[in-house]
């Protein structure tokens, strides 16, 4: 994909609008749908007594919603539910980008930024739904190994959602670039291509023999 592919779909909203090198935006569902479900961590973003924090999390979606979880006792949870304004973001690096000077060093990336209001799931059926969404996110076929959940662990449990009206992606895939004339400088410049290594699984001491392991999910797994 190169910067100077034409983007047939414009932004949901002026905020999300790419400004710096527009034609790296991408506002498809599809893009920025793909983006999202390759990614295991979120940074969301939001204000507490006018003093910005980001605090990563990990990240779900379910159609045309964005979910994420944790403790009822989080700051970040208990701050940001409500209909409180919210930022998220992601970003898959994909390549180290190094050029002939130091200002044309770059990264190859894809990125999505959602603005909304994040939602607490307040009915226990719907708190389920999404922990299930969050487990097979990850681990296809996993939750229904699973103990099932206490009414006391749902009840420590906060799950936020907002929705995907308001995103964009932002996406470099053109490797080095150098300025006209740079080409001859006496020095490397290419790619370094980075990916996501899965490792061999290591079980813990009280799993029997010979049984077979989770498997990863391939969105997440060709990260």
């Amino acid at each position: 994909m190169s910067d100077q592919t034409a983007q047939p779909h414009g932004p949901p909203s002026d905020r999300v609008r790419v400004r710096r090198k527009p034609e790296r935006g991408h506002y498809d569902r599809a893009t920025i749908d793909a983006i999202l479900d390759g990614a295991i961590v979120g940074h969301v973003g939001y204000l507490i007594d006018d003093q910005p924090f980001v605090t990563p999390t990990a990240i779900w979606r379910q159609g045309d919603r964005l979910f994420w979880h944790g403790s009822s006792a989080s700051r970040m949870l208990r701050a940001t539910k409500g209909g409180v304004p919210v930022c998220v973001t992601v970003t898959q690096v994909d390549a180290l980008v190094l050029a002939r000077s130091g200002f044309n060093h770059s990264l190859d990336y894809r990125s999505v930024m959602v603005l909304g209001r994040a939602y607490e799931l307040t009915d226990e059926t719907g708190v389920l739904d999404a922990l299930r969404a969050f487990v097979e996110h990850l681990y296809p076929g996993r939750w229904d190994e699973l103990r099932p959940p206490t009414r006391q662990e749902l009840k420590a449990t906060s799950v936020l959602w907002m929705d995907l009206a308001e995103a964009s992606a932002k996406i470099r895939d053109i490797g080095a670039h150098d300025d006209p004339g740079d080409e001859t400088w006496p020095t490397w410049a290419g790619s370094i291509p980075l990916t996501t290594v899965v490792g061999t699984p290591k079980p813990d001491p009280f799993v029997p023999a010979g049984m077979t392991s989770p498997t990863l999910s391939r969105a997440v797994a060709r990260r």
